[in-house]
């Protein structure tokens, strides 16, 4: 086994309240539409244990147990308390993906507050611990967002996607910060794991997942990893459960543009993620709440 990281991230919300839908589905019609979040983030849960009845084991030869981590939306786990209980029971890291979808930058600083503690409740009430990581909805963060991050009792942040060409993506300037493996260090206690991309001269191609894991080829995408592992020894993947979902409904009111970005190859979705995992089975696949302590932990740091 390799002494290689990897951070699976999977952002846990219905295929209707992703940010492309938005001007044709409304927060207040969300309950109108069928529930898919359940059966796919199974199929993820499963997918992450056992393998096709034709392959072999993904955890051949390891001695540890594949974990992720899972960014919740309230607003399922509210609906879905023993979905949030299930990844928990797995082994695998529960963590906040806000409320209700919005835009963080699009919110008042008290509606963003307010969004903040009232995910981390219900989470925390649900599994009965601590929620120590929170991801913003279309990677939408800001340094003063950040600031209010911290103040509400999260002790790290997983938004920054540097690849700079999408507008909804927040910018930062993290040149300054120090940095253990891929954590930055923002303040005394908190700490961003950004998304992980690879700089080819003056572009950033983005090789975090979602969109751009179905889009690009999967060699490429490959070759893109290892870059990765082999510059920081630590690679930052996300996924949201709608893209391995290809019987999803189709939203036909959408635009042309907005439809490709979603439904672009679902059907290939899950048989990469299976080759993913397959194709970097020798490194650690680690919660974020895990690296983080391990490579605190290297630093002589404590971290709870």
């Amino acid at each position: 086994m390799d002494s290689n990281y990897i951070l699976l991230t999977i952002d846990i919300e219905e295929w209707f309240q992703v940010e492309n839908f938005k001007p044709w589905i409304s927060l207040l019609s969300w309950s109108s539409f069928p529930s898919r979040v359940e059966e796919n983030t199974y199929r993820l849960l499963d997918m992450m244990e056992l393998p096709n009845e034709d392959t072999k084991p993904l955890l051949t030869g390891r001695c540890q147990k594949l974990r992720a981590t899972f960014f919740v939306l309230g607003w399922v786990a509210s609906r879905f308390p023993h979905l949030v209980r299930e990844i928990r029971s797995r082994g695998h890291e529960v963590a906040s993906h806000g409320s209700h979808h919005t835009v963080c930058h699009k919110q008042s600083l008290g509606d963003f507050r307010q969004d903040l503690k009232e995910s981390k409740s219900i989470l925390q009430d649900i599994i009965g611990a601590e929620v120590l990581g929170y991801r913003a909805p279309s990677f939408s963060i800001t340094k003063e967002l950040l600031e209010t991050i911290q103040e509400c009792g999260y002790v790290y942040d997983s938004s920054y996607n540097s690849f700079g060409l999408h507008r909804r993506y927040g910018q930062l300037d993290l040149c300054h910060n120090r940095r253990r493996g891929i954590a930055v260090e923002l303040n005394k206690d908190f700490y961003e794991l950004p998304i992980s991309n690879i700089r080819i001269r003056n572009f950033v191609f983005p090789l975090g997942g979602g969109f751009y894991f179905r889009f690009l080829p999967f060699f490429f995408f490959k070759r893109g990893v290892r870059a990765i592992l082999d510059r920081d020894a630590a690679y930052l993947f996300y996924l949201h459960p709608w893209e391995i979902d290809q019987e999803q409904p189709r939203l036909s009111q959408a635009s042309a543009l907005n439809r490709f970005r979603h439904y672009l190859h679902l059907e290939k979705t899950g048989p990469r993620l299976e080759g993913l995992l397959r194709g970097f089975s020798k490194s650690r696949f680690v919660t974020c709440r895990e690296y983080l302590a391990e490579i605190l932990a290297e630093g002589g740091l404590d971290f709870s």
